[in-house]
């Protein structure tokens, strides 16, 4: 029996298509009632970059991206426990925070803030990790 379930698996062939890559990965796996989420960007699941040179649009999307991604894993923003920020730009700051304040208003995770001197593309401009749960009344109902 698997000890967790991985969450959109992919290979780094078709995302870095521009880099010499070939690595087993996923989007997010379900571990237990713990649910980790990769490192989101301004991309959609096709690839398509979302909001080019704009820090809040790249956030906006990410922030799409966790919701889908916890709601696959059988989770919500509601549970997040902790995030990761990464910007490239401290004068990022401001819009990646506030887009993520709009999606995590009222739900008070533990947070982590990096600037960093790149991230995978070089297009990126921010890229949010989270770590949610899934309530162990909600993992009681599954059960049943």
């Amino acid at each position: 029996m698997p000890t967790h379930t991985r969450i959109r698996m992919f290979n780094t062939k078709e995302t870095y298509p521009n880099q010499v890559l070939d690595n087993d990965l996923c989007q997010a796996v379900r571990a237990g009632n713990t649910i980790y989420v990769r490192g989101q960007v301004g991309t959609d699941f096709a690839g398509n970059l979302v909001g080019l040179g704009d820090p809040r649009a790249q956030a906006e999307q990410a922030m799409k991206n966790v919701k889908q991604l916890l709601a696959e894993a059988g989770s919500d923003l509601s549970h997040i426990v902790k995030t990761t920020t990464y910007i490239t730009d401290p004068r990022y700051r401001e819009a990646v925070y506030q887009e993520v304040g709009k999606w995590l208003k009222g739900v008070f995770p533990i947070s982590t803030g990096l600037v960093v001197a790149g991230l995978a593309q070089p297009q990126w401009l921010m890229e949010i990790d989270v770590i949610a749960v899934i309530p162990e009344d909600e993992m009681a109902q599954e059960v049943k």
